[in-house]
């Protein structure tokens, strides 16, 4: 029998099956992709381990003796271990990491220090600008848009230019050699636009 012959009932209950079905399709692949988005836009997590965001080694981990003592920051991402996405669905836990003398650390930067590495929100707190330079001289984290800098060695205080804020630090471990977060983000997370209301957590 073919198509048309069909009885006009048939013919309605095999396309409203039909539709059920790709709708049915539609739905779960939107759900595994919501699932997906909802992990790259998770803040880093314990133990997840952090990996690098750009250039040759984009997506490896960082290993607790990697980076040369006092070099200009490497920005970085948390990764989950599990299943090695990496959390990078916003810029908002985009990380600063450096490694510094382990003697020079304040107190309360030496606890959140592995190997004298220290990791930082990498998001300027003034307006949100990447804070992608480094003051040699006097070892601080520079914002190219307005100058302000950041000394990392204590807690990355303001200490020049408009910041508001020091950026958030999160703590780091050892995980069997590998780079891990220890914790949550310490101290405030986003920025501060002139004449707006603060975009911040």
């Amino acid at each position: 029998m073919s198509e048309m012959d069909k009885p006009p009932t048939e013919l309605k209950r095999r396309q409203v099956l039909g539709c059920m079905c790709a709708l049915s399709f539609g739905i779960s692949g939107i759900q595994t992709v919501t699932a997906q988005d909802e992990a790259a836009l998770a803040p880093p997590q314990v133990n997840d381990l952090l990996g690098y965001a750009y250039g040759d080694k984009a997506g490896q981990a960082v290993s607790v003796n990697d980076l040369a003592l006092q070099a200009k920051q490497t920005f970085v991402f948390a990764i989950d271990p599990a299943t090695g996405m990496m959390r990078n669905g916003t810029r908002m836990h985009q990380l600063l990491l450096i490694r510094l003398d382990p003697a020079a650390l304040a107190p309360a930067t030496a606890q959140r220090s592995v190997n004298g590495l220290v990791a930082y929100s990498g998001v300027c707190s003034h307006t949100g600008c990447d804070v992608t330079d480094w003051n040699g001289e006097f070892n601080r984290f520079q914002c190219p848009c307005h100058e302000s800098q950041f000394d990392p060695s204590d807690a990355a205080r303001v200490v020049g230019g408009p910041a508001p804020w020091q950026l958030a630090a999160l703590p780091l471990k050892d995980l069997d050699g590998m780079l891990a977060v220890a914790g949550e983000f310490e101290g405030r997370l986003g920025f501060q636009q002139p004449g707006l209301s603060p975009f911040g957590i």
